[in-house]
């Protein structure tokens, strides 16, 4: 039994032919570019982006989107080819199955398992905080008490200990319902969420335009400086290492458009359709995010969000510095809302697809990629899928998780840009319909990119990816092994 052994491209090109005994082919080119905006535009834009400004680059967090943009565009032309030319589900894990063996398809899969299901919890826990933020400040009522929306291991500045966070896991459940019931049904509600949030990032960059100070901008980058947070966690501050670790911080923003080529079995032409929803979903987001953070920037200093917005830092600036737009302060909780939503909705859907192609090739146990008999959905999985994401939902504090998405991501990243370099050197008759331009330059680049990243991150985010991996390599060789369709 070999842990190198490749799953050959015509058995996957016939598994992804098979569609009549599969998962249904419903969504368009624009489905993937609003499935894409919907897991990208959320949690990492509104979060992310205040504690990247307060604790790593100040007005240089630019600078550090323009770095994540760049590595996530030059994975995004690798994932494009790799997506186009095996149109199946399983995403990263599908593709270095094909090119570089079992064993790293196991390591990336599992990989892929913790990006989406700390990604998704750590929306789900942003979720619950605005929650309470929307029952205070828009509808004036009493927040849910603390003890039943924070997680044991958090403590109140009065003393008062967190239970559970049960918004969070009632939101995880509802958006898991949502997904086991269809694609397409998820898709059109995802959808509309879509065009409410963008509409939001674009309302605050023209009238937030008005109300920026040049001060704020200067200097661009700050003098290099260790800051401290109030966990007494100490950051690089300023100068390059700061604009690395905004890079590495904020590249939580753009997790999810990698989730697209998870539904290449349930799209419509994907040869032609998954580039255009994965290139198409980085350049609209890229745009808006070096505008966003441009604005809020120089709206509110460092210090606001070191102090005063935290969480909600969006709808603290504009309360505290736009005279006259409380109104949009309102509207932007009850966007933000619903855009954490649909990227709860998109991290749950690439998970269940991760499941369902690890199962198909008896990696996992064959439950998880059972589909329902109506809906046609890995159903089981998404069940097991809201038990693990709910109880780190529930359980675990949202900084805790957030950073290990990112670094998760950045590894599934790296082993897509090998990908393509080593399908070009054993494939190179294939038909591909999309082609990485300057290959092997731009993957190369691509790796070298994310691997600064992965450095501004810090080494309590490489051990904490080390375990993970370790406790997967376990279970890989105590089971997934022996039951490999491919080794038997």
């Amino acid at each position: 039994m070999s842990i190198w052994k490749k799953k050959s491209i015509a058995l996957l090109l016939a598994e992804a032919s098979e569609t009549e005994k599969g998962l249904k082919r419903t969504l368009t080119a624009w489905s993937l570019i609003a499935i894409g905006i919907g897991a990208v535009i959320g949690s990492g834009l509104f979060v992310s982006t205040a504690s990247a400004i307060a604790n790593n680059a100040g007005s240089s967090v630019t600078i550090g989107f323009i770095i994540a943009a760049i590595g996530c565009g030059l994975s995004g032309l690798c994932y494009a080819e790799l997506s186009s030319s095996i149109p199946i589900s399983g995403s990263a894990y599908t593709y270095t199955y094909a090119t570089i063996g079992e064993l790293l398809a196991w390591i990336i899969g599992w990989d892929l398992i913790l990006e989406y299901a700390v990604g998704a919890a750590t929306v789900g826990i942003a979720w619950s905080e605005y929650l309470n933020n929307l029952l205070v400040n828009v509808f004036h009522t009493a927040p849910i008490p603390y003890s039943f929306s924070h997680s044991p291991f958090q403590v109140s500045e009065l003393g008062e200990r967190g239970i559970i966070n049960l918004p969070a896991i009632f939101i995880v459940a509802i958006i898991s319902l949502l997904l086991i019931k269809g694609t397409q049904e998820s898709a059109f509600v995802n959808g509309i969420i879509v065009v409410v949030k963008v509409s939001i990032v674009i309302m605050i960059i023209i009238f937030g335009w008005n109300f920026i100070n040049p001060s704020n901008h200067t200097p661009y980058i700050p003098e290099p400086s260790i800051f401290t947070d109030e966990n007494g966690v100490s950051h690089n501050f300023g100068g390059i290492n700061g604009i690395l670790g905004a890079a590495g911080t904020v590249f939580f923003a753009f997790i999810g458009f990698d989730a697209v080529s998870t539904t290449a079995q349930e799209t419509i032409n994907p040869k032609r359709n998954l580039p255009i929803g994965i290139l198409g979903t980085l350049a609209i987001c890229t745009i808006l995010y070096i505008l966003f953070a441009h604005v809020l920037t120089g709206v509110a200093t460092v210090e606001d969000f070191r102090t005063g917005g935290k969480e909600a830092s969006v709808a603290f600036t504009i309360e505290k510095y736009m005279t006259g737009y409380k109104w949009l302060a309102d509207f932007v909780t009850v966007a933000i809302l619903a855009g954490f939503s649909s990227v709860i909705l998109v991290m749950l859907l690439g998970q269940s697809r991760v499941f369902y192609a690890m199962s198909n090739d008896g990696l996992l146990p064959k439950s998880l990629g059972k589909l329902h008999p109506k809906f046609k959905t890995p159903y089981k999985a998404n069940i097991i899928i809201l038990i693990i994401v709910g109880l780190f939902a529930g359980f675990v504090p949202g900084k805790i998780v957030g950073d290990m998405t990112s670094i998760g991501t950045l590894f599934a990243f790296i082993l897509v840009c090998i990908a393509v370099i080593v399908l070009r050197k054993t494939e190179p008759n294939m038909i591909r319909e999309f082609k990485t331009p300057f290959v092997p330059i731009v993957p190369i680049l691509g790796i070298l990119v994310c691997f600064a990243m992965i450095y501004g991150l810090g080494w309590t985010n490489w051990l904490r990816l080390g375990i993970w991996l370790g406790l997967g390599l376990l279970i890989y060789f105590l089971y997934g092994r022996k039951k490999s369709k491919l080794n038997n």
